[in-house]
């Protein structure tokens, strides 16, 4: 799906559900991170099993999460600001992996999408939802 606008999601999910989509994957993206309740309220209704980049989708109602932490985002960046407040060029801080990815389980929405997570895959989760 390519959503330009929040009333295109719903249009959108209809035709991922006419055309046989299973599942979807909503990836990163100022309009997505702004419209995760609506994203996860219609993969709900379309009972479209969703997959997201952070943890806040799944606390938001997406099925599951597996990305970076999210936490630990947020604080290596403020590294990267301290070394840069403190004169280092931000050409010479090294571009760094993610070293963390956590796995968060929505179990509140699979119930309603009528799917079981498996035990061996929510023994894995970070998090689960319940």
């Amino acid at each position: 799906m390519e959503v330009s606008s929040v009333d295109r999601y719903e249009p959108e999910f209809k035709q991922a559900v006419n055309s046989r989509n299973r599942t979807i994957w909503v990836t990163l993206n100022p309009l997505a991170n702004s419209n995760q309740k609506v994203i996860a309220d219609l993969a709900i209704k379309y009972r479209l099993p969703s997959i997201c980049a952070r943890s806040d989708y799944a606390d938001n109602g997406c099925l599951m999460a597996y990305g970076p932490s999210y936490s630990d985002e947020g604080k290596d960046g403020a590294r990267y600001v301290d070394k840069i407040l403190k004169g280092t060029k931000p050409a010479d801080i090294p571009v760094e992996q993610p070293t963390k990815f956590e796995l968060v389980i929505n179990l509140k929405t699979a119930k309603q999408i009528g799917l079981t997570i498996p035990p061996n895959v929510l023994a894995r989760a970070d998090r689960v939802i319940r």
